[in-house]
């Protein structure tokens, strides 16, 4: 195998992908899906290769060439990340780690758009469009006020916050304590 074995950085930001022989470190497999540590099992010649079905996991036969490796590495964390995004489906129910809550309609268009952009600045102009366009007409300006303080109550529960950016807008992330916890 080109790569080593042993704690690989895959362009995550502090988590990491660990590779691990299999099945000689079967133990450090389990401690690590429990702990939903992503990782890569290195299958030995001639071992029949696990089941992965966990979308923490992935598996490669060795010898594996860098590239190949990086390449198993880089779709494993694009999973890790996705994964941990809330999701709001059709039926306006908001789904983030293993909890969801449901919204209203409107609650859920404002969401949607914060969302979409998951940890960065949604300017206060996008979200009062957003809400006249849905509504049907102008509101009042603490209309919009009224129903990112709402959406607050109704998301907090799910380990996620919506922070006000004094003068910019809003920001749709999770709570701190969440981060290092959350699946």
């Amino acid at each position: 195998m080109s790569a080593s074995v042993g704690d690989v950085r895959g362009r995550m930001s502090s988590e990491e992908v660990r590779l691990l022989r299999w099945p000689v470190q079967r133990e450090m497999r389990e401690r690590f899906r429990s702990l939903k540590i992503p990782r890569i099992l290195v299958v030995e010649a001639g071992v029949e290769a696990p089941v992965c079905d966990d979308i923490y996991e992935d598996w490669v036969r060795a010898p594996i060439a860098s590239k190949d490796l990086q390449s198993r590495i880089d779709a494993l964390v694009r999973r890790y990340h996705k994964s941990r995004l809330p999701f709001l489906d059709e039926g306006g129910v908001l789904r983030f780690s293993s909890r969801s809550v449901t919204l209203s309609p409107r609650q859920a268009e404002l969401l949607d758009l914060l969302i979409s952009r998951f940890g960065e600045v949604v300017p206060r102009e996008a979200l009062w469009f957003r809400l006249c366009q849905e509504s049907g007409g102008l509101k009042t300006r603490n209309a919009l006020d009224l129903h990112m303080m709402r959406i607050r109550q109704r998301v907090t529960p799910l380990g996620l916050t919506v922070r006000t950016v004094w003068g910019r807008g809003y920001v749709l992330d999770t709570e701190p304590e969440m981060k290092s916890v959350a699946p």
